[in-house]
């Protein structure tokens, strides 16, 4: 049983951070309108499977802000 809780947090915090890595690379980049970013922020939130969906779908339709 403790191992199985285990595992799950493991799999959570994961989740959790590649999830945190989604939505600041979602952040830095243009979609073009204000529309898609939050339409990608509100997939990158998605529990679990969000960040994938926005590394294979959303990855590399924004362009990286030049910051001056």
């Amino acid at each position: 049983m403790d191992q199985t809780i285990l595992y799950i947090l493991i799999v959570f915090s994961i989740s959790f951070g590649l999830t945190m890595l989604a939505l600041i690379d979602i952040i830095l980049k243009d979609f073009g309108s204000s529309k898609a970013k939050l339409l990608w922020h509100f997939v990158a939130i998605i529990p679990i499977i969000g960040w994938l969906i926005y590394l294979i779908f959303g990855f590399k339709k924004g362009k990286k802000k030049k910051l001056t």
